[in-house]
């Protein structure tokens, strides 16, 4: 079951929530990013000991705290490691009252109509078994939109909701997350049919099947904020998707309710060489900035 506590927060607790899910396929990068090139490791295994080295220095820094961050999005290996002793997930709510999530999906399948659906994922109801044992409150799952296509969009959607009741009756929030591509030319138009696809399929949710909603920040100013005041829907945040966190902050200021769950601009800057008292003034003052991004509107 829920838990009461985690859910207030997320409903209403001023912050963000960080993005510290990087898959394998992503990961290489997010290490290059960080200082760590692809001759520092030699198989998966070290790869993934060194970004659990990132994202659990991260999580241990003093100003990563619910006081700004109100949950963070974790992978499936980061769950399933221990943070100072701890599992990720509890030392997260215990340690640092950062609402833990997981992220759940298996990857993008081939475009078809515009988007990229996700891919099957025979194993979600085992996975989510664990994730409660776990201690996790809620899931991420990413999907794409490459056009203004209304079948491949519609498609998109109703997949997300689909999984997204399957991720709600093990008790779990799911974050349905169908991210529109920021570079191309009919965006806005994307982003029209998005809101009617995702208005279309949250009224037809139960009462109590309230689930929260990662969008890539609009063109159009509070475009969405017809889904910040829908019944079902606990929170809305935004993707940085690309853009440069000033960039980021800008345009998420601008979107009244929304907050933000960043994973490139929040780790931007931030580097494995750094002493601890540098790579903790670097993040205290990123966190501060897209926390003021957040509470903006």
């Amino acid at each position: 079951m829920t838990d009461q506590k985690q859910a207030d927060q997320m409903r209403s607790g001023a912050g963000f929530v960080a993005a510290l899910d990087q898959s394998g396929g992503s990961t290489p990068k997010a290490l290059g990013l960080y200082g760590i090139g692809e001759d520092a490791y030699s198989n998966d295994t070290e790869m993934f000991d060194l970004i659990h080295g990132m994202r659990s220095r991260i999580a241990r820094s003093p100003g990563f705290t619910g006081e700004k961050v109100v949950g963070a999005i974790l992978f499936e290996m980061t769950m399933d490691r221990d943070i100072v002793g701890k599992s990720s997930a509890q030392y997260l709510w215990e340690e640092r009252g950062v609402v833990p999530f997981l992220k759940v999906d298996k990857g993008l399948a081939d475009s078809t109509d515009g988007v990229k659906l996700m891919k099957p994922n025979e194993g979600l109801d085992a996975l989510l078994e664990r994730a409660v044992a776990k201690g996790i409150f809620g899931t991420k799952m990413r999907s794409v939109i490459d056009a203004a296509n209304p079948v491949g969009i519609a498609a998109n959607v109703a997949q997300q909701f689909e999984v997204g009741k399957q991720i709600l009756s093990h008790g779990l929030v799911p974050i349905i997350e169908p991210e529109v591509t920021i570079s191309i030319a009919d965006k806005s138009a994307a982003e029209d049919i998005l809101l009617a696809e995702l208005t279309k399929q949250l009224d037809a949710l139960d009462e109590g099947q309230d689930v929260m909603l990662k969008l890539t920040l609009p063109n159009t100013a509070n475009l969405y904020k017809p889904l910040v005041d829908h019944p079902r829907v606990m929170r809305v945040v935004a993707l940085s998707g690309g853009y440069a966190r000033e960039e980021a902050n800008r345009l998420l200021a601008q979107n009244t309710g929304v907050i933000a769950s960043f994973s490139r601009a929040l780790t931007e800057g931030l580097s494995a060489d750094q002493s601890d008292a540098e790579f903790d003034a670097i993040l205290a003052a990123t966190i501060d900035s897209i926390y003021r991004a957040s509470v903006a509107g």
